[in-house]
């Protein structure tokens, strides 16, 4: 009979670090997401007064310019053969045009700063994926254009003779997400593209500020020649603008639906592409 003592293999240890080339986040990383996304937001409500309240208070001044001053408050708009009261008809392209022109300001600023000071491995470093950077970027974007939509809101819905009252709420969120969303991936392209702050001022003059502006905010374009009209529906700001007055007057300029289908080609096509420019690392990895 065999006495010796049995001896017991020791258990293995886990080795405190995953072997070279595991992943240990398999999924998305929901955390980080979170996180880089709260940090975007924090970075623009540390100054609020600058991100969101003068963008605001600086687009109220329209609406102050052609009701007060230029005696619109008499005045209607055709559209559609309905008559829309110039203040009623005025004022949601105004709340979309300042979300619009916060939504980009955001989103264009983030990469483009990290590459003035030097910062972007910031954002390349995390255990984030492309996928999940993109949606942070652009979801903060749109938040912001959501809080300069509510304060816009507010303001006017104070405003004497003006009444944005929504008369199709769910036009008003559908054509607030597709509008801020494909102005959030212009501003991210533009972002991963421009090298100076120059060249996000560029953009910002030269291409959202007359597109938004000569885009039916403040007109119908059924009073246009049929050359300009044509041009106008070449625009996609037209399509924002229209299917979110739609929300509140209940008519517009375009078929809701078209515009509809409009804004969610252009987002996935521009989704694809900064995801794409995103994953090659173009004007961004060295």
């Amino acid at each position: 009979m065999n006495d010796q003592p049995k001896i017991h293999a020791a258990p293995a240890v886990q080795p405190p670090f995953a072997e070279p080339g595991v992943p240990q986040i398999r999924n998305i990383n929901w955390a980080g997401t979170w996180a880089l996304y709260a940090k975007e937001v924090r970075r623009f409500m540390k100054v609020q007064l600058q991100t969101v309240w003068a963008p605001a208070i600086t687009t109220l001044m329209f609406l102050i310019i052609f009701i007060v001053a230029l005696g619109g408050s008499g005045r209607t708009v055709a559209l559609r053969g309905e008559a829309v009261p110039f203040a009623d008809f005025i004022a949601p392209g105004l709340i979309i045009m300042g979300m619009i022109n916060a939504c980009f300001a955001n989103a264009s600023f983030a990469l483009m700063v990290g590459k003035v000071q030097g910062t972007l491995v910031d954002y390349l470093m995390p255990p984030i994926a492309v996928g999940e950077l993109l949606f942070a970027l652009v979801a903060s974007s749109v938040t912001r254009a959501v809080f300069v939509g509510f304060a816009l809101w507010g303001a006017m819905a104070l405003w004497p003779g003006v009444h944005v009252t929504p008369a199709h709420l769910w036009a008003v969120l559908w054509f607030g997400l597709l509008g801020t969303s494909f102005i959030a991936f212009l501003g991210v392209l533009t972002s991963i593209w421009a090298e100076k702050f120059d060249h996000g001022a560029a953009i910002t003059n030269f291409v959202i500020s007359p597109l938004s502006l000569l885009s039916g905010t403040f007109y119908s374009i059924d009073r246009l020649p049929p050359l300009f009209q044509a041009i106008s529906h070449a625009n996609p700001f037209f399509y924002i603008i229209s299917g979110f007055r739609y929300g509140f007057v209940a008519a517009a300029d375009v078929n809701v639906l078209a515009a509809s289908s409009v804004l969610l080609g252009l987002n996935l096509v521009l989704g694809g592409l900064c995801y794409t420019l995103l994953r090659r690392g173009w004007k961004i990895k060295a």
